[in-house]
């Protein structure tokens, strides 16, 4: 079952199959697979999450937190972006996501918010994500954005992604601090025009229709406000026959063509809002 915050268990898996040649050559950094591969199989996630570098930080008041760092090759400038985890936290998974960014041209910096625990169970990520105060998160939130904004390699543009959960919080980030590109997978969008009117950037949202929660009437909801904000210019929703959940390959509800196209448009939206 899904909720506001994320999914239930993985189960029923769909088949994703590698031979050994090719998951030995990935293992030993010899070749580079689809990122749906790799993150179907926890052994090549793990592999490639181990090509981040876990980097220590500090919010705006102080409190320390730690986010995977993964950085293009080359020394020239690139586009940052900040990556927000599913519910579960800050796992291989989000890690792998974070390096395939990385090997795309990007600065990559995925930030956990839920100070350095895994949850592996449905209730264990409840547990977590509720007890996240919200002041906090969004202060570290505004500490990794400036972070990446001033980092060397950056060429002074910041995109958010994130997933579920951290869809929901991809949206708090670029209303908290000025951003050039937000990207929303699933993530709950209840906002009033008040709370919108500090939107600056645009913003790409991924949606199932066969989502129970994060479903069409909470997105017409948010384009209303948008355009009582006087901004609906800024958001462009992408539908898909799909539901909550379609782009993680580890997970039940795992749709292979539509994770394809949202990454497919999720790459030229940050291509053209962030190069």
């Amino acid at each position: 079952m899904c909720d506001l915050d994320g999914c239930g268990p993985t189960v029923d898996m769909p088949p994703i199959e590698l031979n050994d040649g090719q998951r030995r050559a990935f293992l030993a950094g010899l070749a580079s697979l689809p990122l749906a591969s790799v993150l179907a199989f926890p052994e090549l996630a793990h592999a490639a999450g181990e090509r981040t570098q876990m980097i220590a930080m500090e919010g705006s008041d102080g409190t320390p937190f730690s986010g995977a760092l993964a950085l293009p090759q080359g020394d020239g400038p690139a586009p940052t972006l900040i990556l927000i985890h599913e519910w579960w936290g800050l796992n291989d998974q989000i890690k792998a996501v974070t390096k395939e960014f990385a090997d795309l041209g990007y600065v990559a910096l995925a930030i956990d918010l839920h100070g350095g625990n895994v949850a592996t169970t449905p209730q264990e990520a409840r547990n977590l994500t509720r007890a996240i105060d919200p002041e906090l998160a969004t202060n570290q939130l505004v500490a990794a954005i400036d972070y990446l904004r001033k980092h060397p390699r950056s060429n002074g543009k910041v995109g958010t992604v994130g997933w579920c959960f951290g869809g929901g919080w991809s949206l708090r980030a670029s209303l908290a601090t000025p951003v050039d590109a937000t990207v929303i997978y699933y993530g709950n969008v209840v906002k009033s025009p008040e709370e919108l009117a500090s939107l600056n950037a645009p913003v790409l949202g991924h949606f199932g229709t066969l989502d129970n929660n994060i479903n069409e009437e909470m997105v017409s909801s948010f384009s209303d406000s948008l355009a009582a904000a006087g901004k609906s210019d800024l958001f462009t929703a992408h539908w898909y026959t799909a539901n909550h959940g379609f782009a993680n390959p580890t997970g039940s509800r795992y749709d292979a063509e539509d994770t394809a196209l949202a990454w497919q448009r999720t790459l030229a939206f940050f291509k053209q809002n962030l190069s």
